[in-house]
């Protein structure tokens, strides 16, 4: 079981900070967040970074560590 953690604009837009998901690829998680949350939050994740146990993960068809931690990052504003 994958837990996912949304922060900022992504989690306005999931409705909630935390929940837990079954995937084999990041991509497959994209899909099936984005099913459940709806075009929103799919366009969220567009433009999101994706952290997997702390460590930028940017292959969305490389499979993912058994209860892995997601941490879903959208662009931050500012400098």
């Amino acid at each position: 079981m994958l837990t996912v953690n949304f922060f900022a604009g992504a989690r306005a837009a999931a409705g909630h900070a935390t929940q837990t998901a079954q995937a084999g690829t990041l991509g497959e998680l994209i899909d099936d967040l984005t099913a459940a949350g709806g075009p929103r939050l799919g366009k969220v994740l567009g433009a999101c970074s994706f952290l997997v146990n702390s460590v930028a993960w940017h292959d969305r068809h490389a499979a993912l560590p058994e209860d892995a931690v997601i941490d879903v990052l959208p662009p931050f504003a500012g400098g």
